[in-house]
């Protein structure tokens, strides 16, 4: 049997992977830990959801196994993964847990965890959380049983925190519209782009617990394209079922990604004298314009693989303030230490009004190298260093020089090796990828 805790958390299908009985069962064990590490005072946890309707259930599990081993719980209800790590910090909590599946189909579903500095868990204590799994713990009684109380507040605590870190400026003038996924930001981000001063026009901001990501969201952007283009919008916002991620697209419905939006972000602060270390931490998914872009505004970049908790380590390890991900996962560790789209939003709609230019203006610091992706399932991933595959892709680096590259990396979750090429066109990236992707699944037999 494989780790329980992948790279966000334990994620899998709602009652099939992802059960009532596994739920409760890691919400003992979490308790158990919490209260191995808390000796000074009876543990509390913050727990939030996205709205698909498994998540009635996990809540109802979870909130279970907590109690049942002494932890009290306070319901944030339905709310944005970065709002639970806000709030664990706003209420002084011990953990913050988050069900949710992010931008995955209404059907699975996903529970993380957050340390009591609204940090994802790190892998030791995921282990250790791991190890106490299905085992049995003294049952407490009477006052030592833990309670469960509603938050009625954590909405209005979140939004007061985001709209805080714009202060004093104002959206005041843009006209902008947001797809909300059918997912956890659905009333939140709405209301929080009209208080800070925008005229708001939301779409899929009506969740039934079944439309989650249903054909809308950040993995559906042409719904916000077409939105914006046909109601002559000054931009467009979309997130994810969880609201960890920001994409964006101009009034032209161009796309602006998350490598766009860092490279806005990254470019203000320094002509601000506020980027740390005048350093941007991204992954190795970064588009080659957006390296070239940073050096050109003489700005350093830190690459880390594949994951917003490994740009966060990076951060944190020397400093930095801001990164992130191609994806939309972008990091303002002035404000958060996760993710949030929410406040990603809002900081780039604050570079459109006080610099003054259109999205698509600011969006041009970064010219794109044409991108290919292809899968290559059912290989020996391990087999990925093998001698006739490295000296291709050699000779294919050598071919492009500084005018395009070459990635190639094993899925942590699947018998997969993605293989990713940029060229000057799009014609020059296919065929390399698909000759690279024929390499791979001839020289990595299962």
């Amino acid at each position: 049997m494989g780790r329980l805790f992948g790279t966000d958390g334990v994620r899998g299908v709602a009652n099939t992977e992802l059960t009532s009985e596994l739920a409760l069962n890691l919400g003992k064990a979490t308790a158990r830990v919490l209260i191995d590490h808390t000796k000074d005072h009876k543990p509390k946890v913050v727990i939030g959801r996205d709205p698909r309707a498994s998540g009635e259930m996990l809540e109802a599990a979870l909130i279970a196994g907590l109690t049942s081993v002494g932890v009290d719980v306070l319901l944030a209800g339905i709310v944005p993964t970065p709002a639970v790590s806000y709030l664990v910090t706003y209420y002084a909590a011990d953990a913050g847990f988050v069900i949710s599946a992010s931008h995955n189909p209404m059907q699975d579903n996903g529970i993380k965890i957050f340390d009591k500095n609204g940090h994802k868990l790190s892998e030791k204590l995921e282990d250790e959380i791991e190890s106490l799994m299905n085992q049995k713990f003294a049952s407490p009684v009477g006052e030592a049983i833990g309670r469960v109380k509603g938050l009625i507040d954590a909405e209005e605590a979140y939004i007061a925190y985001l709209l805080n870190t714009i202060e004093p400026f104002s959206l005041q003038g843009l006209n902008i519209a947001v797809d909300c996924a059918n997912g956890a930001a659905s009333e939140i981000a709405p209301e929080v782009y009209k208080r800070a001063g925008a005229n708001v026009f939301a779409i899929h901001a009506q969740a039934d617990g079944w439309n989650i990501n249903r054909d809308c969201g950040s993995t559906h952007i042409d719904e916000i394209r077409k939105v914006v283009k046909e109601g002559k919008f000054d931009l467009g916002i979309s997130h994810d079922g969880d609201a960890d991620r920001c994409l964006a697209v101009d009034s032209e419905g161009n796309l602006v990604d998350g490598d766009h939006i860092l490279a806005i972000l990254a470019i203000a602060l320094k002509s601000q004298d506020r980027l740390k270390h005048n350093t941007v931490v991204s992954t190795v998914m970064a588009n080659l314009g957006f390296t070239n872009a940073m050096k050109a505004n003489k700005i350093n970049i830190i690459t880390t693989q594949v994951g917003d908790r490994y740009v966060l380590e990076e951060m944190e390890k020397n400093d930095y303030q801001l990164g992130g991900e191609q994806s939309g996962h972008i990091i303002l560790r002035k404000f958060s230490s996760t993710g949030d789209g929410l406040l990603t939003a809002l900081h780039l709609m604050q570079q459109v009004n006080s610099q003054e230019k259109s999205l698509k203006e600011l969006a041009k610091a970064v010219t794109k190298y044409p991108q290919v992706l292809i899968n290559v399932a059912q290989v020996d991933k391990a087999k990925i260093q093998n001698e006739h595959l490295q000296e291709k892709i050699k000779i294919v680096e050598g071919q492009l020089q500084d005018k395009g590259r070459v990635l190639l990396r094993a899925s942590g979750t699947e018998p997969v090796i993605r293989v990713m090429v940029e060229a000057e066109s799009d014609q020059t990236a296919q065929k390399v990828c698909e000759d690279l992707a024929a390499v791979v699944k001839a020289s990595c037999p299962l």
